[in-house]
């Protein structure tokens, strides 16, 4: 087998290699269906299978243009996945009054460099329009349901995966004496909530996929999850939310928590994933701006080391999908928490140099220099994604590696190759 990912020496390595890559044959001929024998040629990922991403919200509002530009390029060279703010209060700050051009713009620099878009979130309790009705009955769960059909309509096409409600498992229980959504999801239940939001989403876009979300990670989000895929739910992805401002959570228990949800063959999103680089968190109060919370060079060190352990652990369970880091600069982070991958002046932090190695070049297969045997074959492991032929430094065609395990592919080349 020529140049590729390497089997792996450990375990955990040949999990990754059986999960992420395949073994292909590459098949050549010409226009005339005669094989392209002895020829040498160049295999190249252009892009990854799995999604790498992390919220997108700073983008082109650092507060002056060189941060801006070094945030999108650092961005753009990392990251294939990107999550637009979609809550409903600065959405809709004003009823009726809805403000889709600037994640319009976010959406459109997203496509425009090859990464994908998501929306955050549809149906949540907490960033409520303060013109919400405060009663929490038909008429909320009527605006509600009609937010959803506006928003996802005018996005279709261009936001690929929603995270239709946030947070399922404490929504009844969240001040329940003041929030209007805590009612309504009191009065109709979770199960019929999640169905109602979820049906709603579906048939405003067939094309987008749909994630469940949540922070809580117990029975009880297992338990919500079987009831609503025995309700007849159909959830694209589940949503696992992992801040971990309090402390790394560690290989064993990421490890548990990947095996658990899996149970139900939906694939998982690591949604907002949170390592710090500086002192943890010790209090309770996950509402309010912490100032002079900053990173620390101990802090970055240890930031780097735990976060290429829990990439490692998520690349390498079959179950996930995509991992979504929460947030990509400390400027502007949520609680003012120095959680970015790059610090406030925009400058790389250790750990965004880690991902790097380990998105664009430990885990990218290429550039592989392969010559076709006498019946124009070519063969070498890859990493699951896109790649481009090249044949004499030119691009001679495009193919895609869908899924793991041996395949088979046949391109047919225009004449001059």
């Amino acid at each position: 087998m020529p140049a590729g990912p390497n089997s792996g020496q450990t375990e955990k390595g040949e999990h990754m290699q059986e999960h992420r890559t395949a073994e292909v044959t590459l098949t050549l001929r010409g226009s005339d269906g005669k094989p392209l024998a002895n020829r040498p040629i160049t295999v190249r990922q252009t892009a990854h299978a799995f999604l790498f991403g992390c919220n997108v919200f700073k983008l082109n509002s650092t507060g002056s243009p060189q941060r801006d530009r070094a945030y999108a390029d650092r961005f753009a060279a990392l990251m294939n996945y990107a999550t637009l703010p979609f809550y409903w209060g600065g959405y809709e700050p004003e009823k009726g009054c809805p403000l889709p051009e600037p994640r319009r713009r976010m959406a459109e620099w997203c496509l425009s460099h090859a990464i994908t878009p998501k929306g955050h979130p549809l149906c949540w309790h907490e960033v409520l329009p303060k013109w919400a009705p405060q009663r929490g009955g038909k008429e909320l769960l009527d605006l509600q349901t009609r937010r959803i059909r506006r928003d996802v309509r005018a996005f279709r096409g261009m936001v690929k995966w929603w995270d239709v409600v946030n947070e399922v498992c404490v929504m009844p229980r969240y001040q329940t004496d003041k929030n209007p959504m805590a009612r309504l999801c009191r009065r109709m239940g979770r199960t019929a909530l999640v169905s109602r939001m979820f049906a709603e989403a579906r048939k405003s876009d067939h094309s987008a996929r749909f994630i469940l979300n949540d922070y809580d990670v117990s029975d009880l989000y297992e338990k919500i999850i079987e009831d609503c895929l025995e309700a007849g739910v159909k959830i694209d992805a589940i949503g696992i939310q992992s801040h971990m401002h309090t402390g790394w959570w560690g290989e064993e228990k990421i490890v548990s928590v990947c095996d658990r949800f899996s149970r139900f063959g939906i694939p998982l999103h690591f949604t907002e994933l949170t390592i710090l680089s500086g002192a943890l968190k010790t209090d309770s109060d996950w509402h309010s701006f912490h100032p002079g919370w900053e990173s620390t060079p101990e802090g970055e060190k240890r930031q780097a080391l735990e976060l290429e352990k829990t990439y490692r652990a998520l690349f390498g369970h079959k179950a996930v999908r995509a991992v979504t880091w929460w947030d990509f600069s400390d400027l502007g982070a949520w609680q003012g928490a120095p959680a970015g991958l790059l610090r406030k002046d925009m400058t790389p932090k250790p750990a965004y140099e880690v991902l790097m190695d380990l998105v664009q070049k430990e885990w990218r297969t290429g550039p592989l220099r392969l010559v076709t045997d006498a019946l124009g074959r070519a063969r070498f492991r890859g990493y699951l994604g896109s790649y481009a032929l090249e044949i004499r430094n030119k691009r001679a065609a495009d193919f895609h590696l869908h899924r793991a395990g041996c395949l088979n592919v046949g391109l047919e080349l225009e004449r001059g190759f």
